[in-house]
């Protein structure tokens, strides 16, 4: 049988448009909008300023706090100025705008094609390492990568766990790279295996890529103590939490990190980030990107600069649709809508999707019937309907009791509510605010 959670979870249109769509090549852009954050933690600090010359690879902004990461231009050319961009929630964020000018990379930066599988580096040097090229996680989470690495006093950690599961409908950018680039990712997990100090590394990959299982199973008999293992398709596995129950069959406390359980979890994309930094010095300046929906002409794969306006992706593409009722980023069930095509690609960029507007809008919000569905498929145990109640009258005394911040905003509970109700977007409310009061609390 194959493994999977147990608690919650649906089966929405999986609408992997781009499956069968190699990873091809984005030109470069003429201008590249770099944000200072790219990650969960503090902004890096800026190095560069106006009028500066800058060559692909460079660092321009360190990450300096303890939870923060280094960003590094993904162009060359001159820094036009240093401004506030929008981002992909919305808001103007402080950037490093470049004006490209051709194609010229720092030194040291091994740009050639050739697999490089001997690992020199100790367990302090590749932490070091994956600092200093500014890798996060590129699951979504975007945490730094070094961090996760640095296993706490008193704490073991026991199994790598990497993510291959891609259960978000339409993403394709993570199986695509797995087909694609299998063998360089399965070094990264080698060189983050040495990193946790682990011989175990779990690879967990949905039965709906096949290809992707059976390739990464054969490559994977090269490596010692790597595993591949095929689960059941269902939402949102891909999850680190629900990834750790399916695959070692531990729960995550409350409240509490993988590593409580003796587990972490890198995404796929990370890994091959990670076999970039350490084995070809490659700070993390690009990644895959899915551009899709049912009306674009041209879906693909895209291997796209850091940023790279996302306006150029939908023209590569094939324009945006005369249909078009959203853009967002990321896929349906946990992505944003963008309010401005000209908001850059950024570490954390896994998807473009471009809904047509008879999907894109919202159907008339009903009263809540205490049906019970969105209780029974939430994967955290959690009653969402509750939390939306408690949120809207800003009871955050019983918005922190119902457990809020444990939720993983996965939409499960949205998607399957036959009322409509908006319980995704009071529940990031609410934790929103709790993180405002938690955070405040701690100060005293």
């Amino acid at each position: 049988m194959l493994k999977t959670f147990k608690l919650g979870g649906v089966h929405p249109a999986e609408n992997k448009l781009t499956v069968d769509k190699s990873i091809s090549v984005l030109p470069i852009p003429k201008i590249a909008s770099i944000p200072f954050s790219q990650h969960l933690g503090a902004p890096a600090k800026v190095l560069v300023n106006r009028g500066d010359e800058v060559k692909v690879g460079q660092l321009i902004a360190k990450g300096e706090a303890f939870i923060s990461a280094n960003i590094h231009s993904s162009v060359s050319g001159k820094v036009q100025k240093i401004d506030n961009v929008v981002d992909t929630s919305g808001f103007r964020r402080p950037a490093v705008v470049i004006a490209v000018e051709g194609d010229e990379w720092a030194e040291g930066i091994d740009r050639s094609e050739t697999i490089n599988k001997e690992i020199s580096l100790s367990q302090k040097e590749i932490i070091q390492k994956i600092n200093e090229m500014g890798v996060v996680g590129l699951g979504g989470a975007t945490f730094p990568s070094h961090v996760k690495l640095m296993v706490p006093e008193g704490k073991k950690a026991e199994v790598l766990i990497i993510n291959g599961v891609e259960c978000e409908p339409y993403l394709t950018s993570d199986h695509r790279l797995m087909l694609e680039k299998g063998e360089e990712m399965l070094v990264g997990v080698q060189i983050l295996k040495i990193a946790l100090g682990v011989n175990k590394a779990m690879i967990g990959i949905e039965n709906n890529k096949p290809d992707a299982i059976k390739h990464l199973s054969e490559l994977a008999s090269q490596f010692e103590g790597i595993e591949v293992y095929g689960l059941k398709v269902k939402y949102p596995q891909g999850a680190e939490k629900q990834l750790i129950k399916a695959l070692i069959n531990r729960e995550v406390p409350s409240g509490k990190l993988p590593i409580e359980v003796g587990a972490v979890v890198n995404n796929a994309g990370t890994a091959y980030a990670v076999y970039q930094a350490i084995q070809k010095n490659k700070p993390l300046i690009e990644r895959v990107v899915t551009i899709t929906g049912k009306s674009v002409k041209d879906p693909g794969n895209f291997m796209v600069r850091i940023g790279t306006p996302i306006s150029e992706l939908i023209e590569a593409a094939g324009g945006l649709p005369e249909d078009t009722g959203k853009v967002i980023g990321g896929g349906p069930m946990m992505g944003k809508a963008l309010n401005s095509l000209e908001v850059p690609v950024v570490k954390g960029t896994s998807g473009i999707l471009i809904m047509p507007d008879e999907e894109a809008g919202r159907e008339e919000v009903l009263h809540c019937i205490r049906c019970g569905k969105c209780t029974h498929v939430c994967p955290m145990g959690l009653e969402p309907y509750l939390l939306e109640k408690v949120v809207m009258a800003e009871d955050w005394e019983r918005t922190e009791k119902e457990k809020v911040m444990d939720c993983i905003e996965c939409g499960s509970c949205h998607y399957t509510c036959p009322a409509n109700r908006p319980l995704l977007d009071y529940i990031r409310l609410g934790k929103n605010k709790m993180g405002q009061i938690m955070r405040n609390r701690a100060k005293k």
